[in-house]
C-alpha cells in the first residue's frame, strides 16, 4: 500500500471520548452537541418539506429560499448586504465549507497560518491541498493573539490565515482591534482569510461578535463560515453556509460541486421556512448559554477546580492544576474512568502541545445534566484533595 496522505492522523478525539463515555456510562460533556430537544416546529417543518416533495437534488449553491433568508439574517446581524446569488453558498455543515475553501485557494507548497489550539479539521485540509499549516500558539489562560508573531510568520508562501472566533476550544473572542491587526499584517500581501464563525451568536457578558464581514478591509478577501447546527441546537442537520465575495465564492463552488454537490433538500427548505417564521430566533442564544455557563461555574465554586473566563462558544475550560501535573490527556482519562465525566483535552488541538492543565467541557446540556456533572466533578475533586501537588 502507498504511504498515507495523512500520516499520524487517527480517529478524532471527539469520536474517541464519546465512544468511551457510552462504554463507561459516563456523562458526556466532551463532544459539543446538545442533549435537549430541538424546537418541535423545526421537526414539523422538515416533515412538511418531505411531504411537499422536496426530496430530490437541491441546487448546487443552495435553495434560493434559504440563501435569501441567510442574506436577510446577515443584514439583521451585521447591517451589510450580501448577494444570495453570487456570495452565499449552502454547505454540508461548516466543516465542508472550511475544507472546500481551503482546497479552492491553497496550492502545493503554499502556507496557511492557524492558531493553536486550532480546530482539528484545519491542518488536514491544508495538507490534502498540498500546503503547509503554520501553527502559532495562543497564550493561556486568556488565549490572546500575538500579532508580532503573526507578522514574523508571514512569508511569500503565505496564502491563507485561518481565524476562529469565538474560538473552539479556547472559548476566547477576537476583538475589533484583533481584526484591525490582522488587516494590517496582511495589507499589501496576496493573503486571504478563512474566518470560522460558527459560534457567532454565543458571545457573553454583553460583548458582541466581530465578524470579518463587517471589516472594510477583510471582507473583500475573506471566506466567512457559519453553521445552522449551532444556531438551531441541531448539530445533526449538517447545514452550514459560506459568505464570500463573488470571485472567492466562484472558486469555492468549483470545489463544493465535486465534494458534496448539494445539501439535503428538505432540510434546506425547512430551515428557510423556520427562519421566515422566526427571523430573530438567534437573538436569545447568548443569554441562553450564558445562563448555563454561569450555572456550571457556580456549582463548581469551591471545588478546587479553576475555570478560566469563557467569553464565547458553548464550552467552558476546566483548569485542574490544583490537583495534578499539567498532563491533560492523563487527567481526562482519570476524570472519565474515576469521575464518570467525559471531557476533551486541549492537546489534540496543538501541533506541538506544551504541558497543559485544561480540559474542555460542553455546556450545551440540560440543567440536570450540568448539575449532575458538577456533582461528579466536585466529588472527584474531593477524592483527589489529599494528593494535591
Amino acid at each position: 500500500m502507498r504511504d498515507s496522505k495523512l500520516p499520524g492522523v487517527g480517529t478524532t478525539i471527539f469520536t474517541v471520548m464519546s465512544r468511551r463515555a457510552r462504554e463507561l456510562n459516563a456523562l458526556n460533556l466532551g463532544q459539543g452537541f446538545p442533549d435537549y430537544d430541538i424546537d418541535p416546529r423545526l421537526s414539523a417543518l422538515v416533515a412538511a418539506a418531505m411531504t411537499a416533495g422536496h426530496n430530490q437534488y437541491a441546487p448546487m449553491e443552495g435553495v434560493p429560499e434559504l440563501r435569501a433568508r441567510i442574506a436577510l439574517k446577515i443584514q439583521a446581524c451585521y447591517g451589510i448586504d450580501s448577494d444570495p446569488e453570487s456570495e452565499i453558498t449552502v454547505t454540508q455543515g461548516a466543516t465542508e465549507a472550511i475544507y472546500s475553501a481551503i482546497q479552492a485557494v491553497i496550492a502545493s507548497g503554499e502556507e496557511a497560518i492557524a492558531f493553536d489550539p486550532a480546530y482539528d479539521s484545519y491542518e488536514p485540509a491544508v495538507r490534502l491541498a498540498g500546503g503547509r499549516c503554520v501553527r502559532l500558539p495562543l497564550e493561556p489562560p486568556d488565549f490572546r493573539y500575538d500579532w508580532d508573531r503573526v507578522r514574523a510568520a508571514l512569508t511569500d508562501r503565505t496564502r491563507l490565515v485561518l481565524l476562529n472566533s469565538p474560538s473552539n476550544p479556547a472559548c476566547s473572542v477576537a476583538s475589533g482591534a484583533d481584526l484591525d491587526a490582522l488587516a494590517g499584517a496582511i495589507r499589501g500581501r496576496d493573503v486571504l482569510v478563512l474566518s470560522d464563525e460558527v459560534y457567532e451568536h454565543v458571545v457573553f457578558d454583553g460583548a458582541r461578535h466581530h465578524s470579518v464581514l463587517t471589516h472594510p478591509e477583510l471582507r473583500d478577501r475573506s471566506f466567512a463560515v457559519f453553521s445552522f447546527g449551532k444556531t438551531l441546537h441541531a448539530t445533526g442537520v449538517r447545514v452550514g453556509y459560506c459568505v464570500a465575495p463573488r470571485a472567492l465564492t466562484a472558486e469555492l463552488r468549483k470545489v463544493h460541486q465535486f465534494n458534496t454537490f448539494s445539501i439535503a433538500h428538505p432540510l434546506q427548505q425547512a430551515i428557510a421556512a423556520y427562519l421566515a417564521e422566526q427571523p430573530d430566533g438567534w437573538r436569545g442564544l447568548a443569554a441562553f448559554f450564558q445562563a448555563k455557563r454561569d450555572r456550571l461555574r457556580a456549582a463548581l465554586e469551591g471545588s478546587g477546580f479553576r475555570l478560566p473566563p469563557a467569553r464565547g462558544t458553548y464550552f467552558q475550560l476546566l483548569d485542574f492544576g490544583e490537583f495534578a501535573p499539567p498532563d491533560d490527556m492523563a487527567f481526562a482519562e482519570r476524570l472519565l474512568t474515576e469521575g464518570g465525566v467525559a471531557s476533551i483535552p486541549l492537546s489534540p488541538f496543538y501541533a506541538s502541545p506544551p504541558p497543559l492543565r485544561y480540559l474542555r467541557l460542553c455546556i450545551a446540556k440540560r440543567d440536570a445534566t450540568l448539575d449532575e456533572a458538577a456533582a461528579r466533578l466536585t466529588a472527584f475533586a474531593a477524592r483527589l484533595g489529599g494528593s494535591r501537588r
